[in-house]
């Protein structure tokens, strides 16, 4: 278990990295599309701005395609995904790990690789007939690489998750090393009801 656990870790290092590198998608998104913008405001009958507005415009849809996908699996690190847990939170936490296993193993991971297999010949289809964008020319298989590629590091984080979660059942993990401290609906519902009750009251 204990070399599981070393494999788990490493795994949550290669991710946290890859965040950082999806970190910069988000800065060159906001160039591209402000560039874009006032492009289109000052020179919008330009031959530049002609021939580059939809290389730029598509650009933005495939960053945030790397961002959204590279961003995955460190949100599923950091258990910032969506939970459906206003009953399961209710539940002790040995309960909740169990449900946690059962979701990674019946759901998130055969989903995942189903996505990930799937994918590839999506992009091996792009890469052999050398496929660009009607629109812009742009070569597309280097942006279809980022769906196998985001899955693939997903589905590792989701083995992390999971070995994380039968070290806790052996009593080798912390319960708060997988999951987020304090997340707890009640609270999150009476902040919700506070906020709104003030706003109204402003």
């Amino acid at each position: 278990m204990q070399a599981l656990l070393r494999v788990s870790k490493m795994i949550d290092l290669l991710n946290e990295r890859i965040s950082k590198f999806a970190l910069w998608g988000v800065l060159l998104a906001v160039a591209i599309c402000s560039t874009n913008a006032i492009l289109r405001k000052l020179f919008s009958s330009s031959d530049f701005f002609q021939k580059n507005s939809s290389v730029m415009f598509e650009l933005q849809f495939f960053l945030f395609s790397c961002i959204f996908l590279f961003g995955a699996a460190y949100t599923l690190r950091r258990d910032e995904h969506v939970r459906i847990d206003v009953i399961s939170s209710r539940y002790s936490e040995r309960a909740q790990v169990k449900l946690d296993i059962i979701g990674f193993l019946f759901f998130m991971l055969p989903i995942c690789l189903l996505v990930f297999y799937y994918s590839l010949s999506f992009f091996a289809q792009s890469f052999v007939n050398g496929e660009h964008s009607g629109d812009s020319g742009l070569l597309l298989w280097p942006f279809k690489l980022l769906m196998p590629l985001g899955y693939f590091f997903l589905i590792l984080q989701g083995i992390s998750e999971l070995i994380k979660r039968f070290g806790y059942m052996k009593g080798l993990v912390s319960f708060h090393e997988f999951r987020k401290a304090g997340h707890n609906p009640d609270d999150e519902v009476r902040e919700y009801l506070e906020a709104t009750h003030q706003t109204r009251q402003d």
